[in-house]
């Protein structure tokens, strides 16, 4: 365990029936898992689920580091759903859930029988979510989408990339763990709504719905023009100078500082840091829609400053002089910056095919955030789960698996 890191309880006694895939659903599991639910993840004997093949591992590991990433604190079962007895076992482990969550194409979990109507009839009080790429309604509601397509049709590449070039998928996976989080918050919402009426709810989210979520400044942008949000580059989207990336020493491909100065003393401080005092008090710039104006001129007497230095010294004297600063740090000046790690922010799992380096939850809990343990074998604990919620033993479990059932 993590020195700066704690174990959490806030969804202790929660059990959640995990029957989600790849990156949505598994990434509101693993939010709840972090939080101390019981996330138990339902998966086929033969390979389990397809996140764990689909992607690079460590050499000799039968599970992917992108199984790894969104698996963290889980427990996992294999049950096999073309069998009769299976779908038994699911429903029999509905019974005792809190949650149930899946993420499955479209029409699947109700070809099961294990549609909201049916477990609902079994468990009442059950919160039963579903994560979709498209909503009920939607002319698409039948497509299957991943992150990429959402982020197409949910309008988050329309807004992104170079005004004058192409639409550009944002880095991020918000059409994945982005949908993954409001459902996760959704679910925690119902929990808390049922220990006041005992009852259940049916909660759905489509990713395409839920980029809508995360563009919301665009829409206001919009109301404003009245026409369509445009792609801004690096700019903030709003007419500001100076408001985008500057070039740094020594040139690298991500030797880049971002400064914005919309304020007017964040304006005049940072002429002190260029070495530009003569222009304090000048009302050619006194306003960000003036400096707009004349956003060639403000950006090359910035970048004049900037490319004399390199980021972190750039980050580090704009930042210290009250100026909103930040470094393109990438992924790997990330893993080795030992601040992340020492904060518990960058944590250690000690899987058994070797220990793995991954970004924790990063929400502290009273100066902590809460404990990694490693993503689970392929059916690591069916025996367990299957003792404590359905009171089998091993010789029942023992024959289940002869059976070919798990």
């Amino acid at each position: 365990m993590n020195a700066s890191s704690a174990p959490l309880k806030c969804l202790a006694g929660v059990r959640v029936l995990d029957l989600t895939q790849f990156e949505a659903g598994p990434s509101c599991t693993e939010a709840l898992a972090w939080l101390g639910a019981e996330v138990v993840k339902l998966e086929n004997p033969k390979g389990g689920e397809p996140g764990r093949t689909s992607f690079p591992g460590p050499a000799g590991s039968p599970d992917s580091y992108y199984f790894f990433e969104f698996n963290a604190n889980k427990k996992s079962v294999t049950v096999n759903l073309k069998s009769e007895r299976g779908l038994q076992l699911v429903k029999e482990m509905a019974k005792k859930a809190d949650v149930m969550i899946e993420n499955m194409a479209p029409g699947t979990i109700e070809r099961l029988g294990l549609g909201y109507e049916a477990i609902r009839a079994l468990n009442p009080g059950i919160i039963y979510a579903q994560v979709k790429g498209f909503g009920e309604g939607s002319p698409y509601e039948h497509n299957l989408a991943f992150d990429m397509i959402a982020q197409a049709c949910g309008g988050t590449m329309s807004i992104t990339g170079m005004s004058d070039g192409p639409p550009c998928k944002p880095g991020p996976s918000l059409g994945d763990t982005g949908t993954g989080m409001l459902m996760a918050i959704s679910i925690l919402g119902a929990l808390y709504e049922r220990k006041a009426t005992g009852q259940g709810r049916r909660l759905q989210v489509a990713m395409q719905d839920a980029m809508l979520h995360y563009i919301r400044f665009a829409f206001q942008t919009q109301a404003v023009t009245g026409q369509a949000a445009g792609r801004t580059g690096s700019s903030s989207g709003s007419r500001v100078a100076p408001s985008g990336l500057f070039r740094c020493a020594p040139g690298g491909p991500n030797d880049w500082v971002y400064v914005f100065a919309r304020q007017r003393d964040h304006w005049d401080r940072l002429l002190k840091v260029i070495g530009r005092e003569d222009l304090i008090g000048d009302e050619r710039y006194g306003t960000p829609l003036a400096r707009a104006e004349r956003q060639a001129e403000v950006d090359a007497m910035v970048a004049e400053f900037t490319r004399r230095h390199d980021k972190q010294e750039a980050m580090r004297l704009i930042g210290a002089a009250g100026v909103p600063a930040g470094a393109v740090l990438d992924t790997m000046e990330l893993h080795n910056d030992p601040s992340f790690a020492e904060r518990g922010i960058l944590q250690t799992a000690p899987h058994p095919t070797g220990p793995f380096k991954m970004p924790a939850w990063p929400v502290r809990f009273d100066g902590a955030p809460p404990t990694l343990a490693p993503a689970p074998l392929l059916g690591q604990h069916t025996a367990e789960i299957f003792g404590e919620w359905l009171g089998m033993s091993a010789g029942d479990v023992a024959g289940l698996r002869q059976e070919g059932v798990i």
